[in-house]
């Protein structure tokens, strides 16, 4: 699986890089991140959407259309373009990683930390807060963002992921680690 991973990060990379590279060039890099948060939130709610970028039995033209249709007005002219350039490259099947990819960039480039919260309700402000501030102790980010999911297995308390790193401050980790403590003192 990690090696998967690793093809298709290379295979988004260079896309994402000549995004972050013309959104410089052009000191449009704010609304380009803008827009990226769009297509993917965009893309990534809809199955339509994704299987039609996706079966090749439909023309690109057809493709751009769509795309023009769901975006012109909303993003920069030049992510539109490059929106087209990928159905031309025949790589509209990879918006959603190449979006995520951006994305990870950007956060690299303003030296933000993304941080995946699981909890088994929804966190107050204070309780993000508090996440944020632990974040930034570990890893010496200037920012931290968070990316916030609800998970009723967890009993109660939180699971923290960033990067490879991994704090289980939740009740199943707990009592998981008391069992193993248990079972390794017969």
């Amino acid at each position: 699986m990690k090696g998967s991973s690793a093809v298709t990060r290379a295979a988004y990379e260079p896309y994402a890089q000549a995004l972050l590279s013309l959104g410089q060039s052009n000191g449009q890099l704010d609304n380009f991140s803008a827009d990226v948060a769009l297509i993917l939130e965009t893309v990534t709610q809809s199955d339509e959407l994704n299987g039609f970028l996706a079966n090749p039995f439909f023309q690109d033209d057809a493709k751009k259309s769509a795309l023009t249709q769901l975006f012109s007005g909303k993003v920069n002219d030049l992510t539109l373009s490059f929106l087209k350039l990928l159905v031309d490259r025949r790589r509209a099947v990879c918006l959603p990683g190449i979006c995520r990819e951006f994305q990870s960039q950007i956060r690299k480039l303003n030296q933000v930390v993304l941080a995946q919260v699981s909890s088994t309700v929804e966190l107050t402000d204070p309780q993000k807060q508090a996440v944020r501030d632990r974040v930034m102790a570990m890893t010496s980010a200037k920012s931290v963002e968070l990316e916030t999911t609800i998970d009723p297995d967890l009993l109660g308390g939180v699971i923290i992921k960033v990067g490879s790193q991994v704090i289980d401050a939740s009740l199943r980790g707990q009592l998981r680690r008391i069992s193993y403590k248990l079972s390794g003192a017969n």
